[in-house]
């Protein structure tokens, strides 16, 4: 199946996002809330987190193993990542949109965060652990990343517990399309 980068890359920069659907296959979706990770002194993280920031137990690296972050998002119990959407993101990959920003621990990748990159806007779209507080340390060092690389915002799109924990906060879709308008003329790189 061949896929319209360019459309999707539209989709996302209109403030939608794709999942797939078991009965109609991949969608596009929106929300009239968004959820967004603080890039500013609202991000927080628990003081169990910062010994283990202390301990440095965990490397970071960019796209070392982009496929393998994709799966690890992918695999669990629900998902809304299919082996299409799946395909689309490392189709994004290749055409330089999408990113893996991983935690290692020594050659055994620790956790990751899956997104996709529009201007100074960073897209989450998932994240996942193999090693406990792989992910949680991927998530304050991206967030490092972005203030240096002056992103706009990080578009964590739906709330839960976890996303809370950081400090993760709604906004509404009007908002959200503001911020994302600014988002969209900055020229930002995670690279």
């Amino acid at each position: 199946m061949q896929y319209d980068m360019a459309a999707i890359i539209r989709g996302y920069a209109r403030g939608y996002f794709l999942m797939d659907n078991d009965d109609t296959g991949l969608r596009w979706y929106t929300s009239g809330d968004r959820t967004l990770i603080p890039l500013d002194d609202r991000f927080r993280y628990p003081k169990s987190l910062q010994r283990v920031l202390n301990q440095e137990r965990f490397s970071v690296a960019i796209n070392r193993d982009f496929p393998a972050v994709v799966a690890g998002c992918a695999d669990r119990e629900i998902t809304w990542i299919s082996p299409e959407l799946q395909k689309v993101y490392c189709l994004l990959h290749q055409s330089g949109y999408a990113y893996s920003f991983e935690t290692w621990q020594g050659d055994q990748l620790a956790g990751g965060i899956l997104g996709i990159v529009i201007g100074g806007a960073f897209i989450g779209e998932s994240m996942f652990y193999r090693i406990t507080e792989g992910s949680k340390v991927a998530m304050v060092r991206l967030v490092e990343r972005l203030r240096q690389r002056q992103f706009v915002l990080f578009d964590a799109q739906m709330i839960n517990p976890h996303l809370a924990r950081f400090g993760a906060y709604g906004i509404s879709d009007q908002e959200y399309q503001v911020l994302l308008q600014q988002a969209l003329q900055r020229r930002c790189f995670l690279l």
